[in-house]
């Protein structure tokens, strides 16, 4: 539902987590509610404060890869409000993957070798890093699941031209890369991760959010070696303790589930889960801020008259 209007407006996108709204084909404002999804479903309730920890995380960094790939961010007026610049997005997302978890697993336990045409080596269990980082892109699907695909691929049915998937390729290794070394002075490991892309005229630009842990997944560095060699699980900061609770409750979004009953309880772990990444990645105490929807109105106005000027 459309919580506000400013002039100039030209669209608004209501998706799974944010509201976004273009302001004269020009800027975006990215409003991250505190609504949480999984297998591409909305749960229930949403999680207090959620919002300005995925906005905050992502703003921090996107500042902290600027000098890798000029990204879409202007100003963040509000706790969890960003506006940037709007671009054409591709429609793919580059998934990159440092260690063997996740869909990446589940392919390989299955026997299979081959996943979105990069072909994984023998011999790896659950979590192990690959020799090297691999890219897995999927397509951006506008509504419904969005689907792996091959590089091949895309160039081929010329959703991204070769030259820009090329670059693509490059700039998604880099952030990687970058990613990974700030996690690591925190003690954790990034461990997969999404980017999405656009264009503005000619050149690429970096869109949404960045190493946030709705889109990436960590693991805590302290007793990763001993939890491998024993074959125990990851201690893990990302949302995927919340995927695995819905699966413990008979949910994964197929038709016919219901969604299990969220407790005041669980809503309190998962947003103090959320507090705990924030604070871990940030390496700051997080504030919690609650703006009125007026307030929040004002401030975005004052950024985009600003940003207008």
């Amino acid at each position: 539902m459309q919580s506000f209007s400013f002039p100039g407006q030209t669209n608004f996108y209501s998706g799974k987590v944010r509201d976004v709204y273009t302001i004269n084909d020009e800027f975006l404002v990215m409003i991250a509610s505190d609504r949480i999804s999984a297998f591409d479903v909305i749960l229930p309730k949403p999680i207090p404060n959620k919002g300005q920890v995925l906005n905050q995380v992502a703003a921090y960094m996107l500042n902290a890869t600027k000098d890798i790939c000029n990204n879409w961010l202007l100003a963040t007026p509000a706790p969890n409000v960003s506006v940037g610049k709007k671009c054409i997005p591709f429609k793919v997302e580059m998934v990159v993957r440092g260690n063997l978890t996740g869909h990446a697993w589940r392919t390989y336990h299955s026997g299979e070798r081959m996943l979105c045409g990069v072909k994984m080596p023998e011999g790896l269990k659950e979590n192990d890093f690959f020799p090297e980082p691999i890219i897995t892109p999927s397509t951006k699907a506008a509504e419904g699941h969005d689907e792996d695909i091959s590089k091949e691929e895309i160039i081929q049915r010329n959703i991204v031209s070769e030259n820009d998937y090329e670059q693509l390729e490059k700039l998604t290794l880099q952030l990687f890369a970058r990613g990974k070394e700030l996690a690591e002075k925190r003690g954790l490991i990034l461990v997969d991760t999404k980017y999405e892309f656009g264009k503005l005229g000619d050149e690429i630009i970096l869109i949404d959010e960045i190493h946030t842990p709705d889109s990436s997944r960590y693991f805590y560095a302290d007793g990763f070696d001993e939890r491998q060699q024993k074959g125990e699980k990851q201690k893990q900061l990302s949302k995927e303790f919340v995927r695995e609770w819905l699966i413990e409750n008979n949910f994964m979004g197929k038709e016919g589930q219901q969604v299990p009953e969220m407790s005041d309880e669980w809503i309190s772990v998962i947003r103090n889960r959320y507090i705990e990444l924030y604070e871990k990645l940030i390496g700051e105490k997080f504030i919690p801020e609650t703006l009125s929807d007026e307030e929040t109105q004002k401030r975005i106005l004052s950024s985009l008259l600003t940003l207008s000027s």
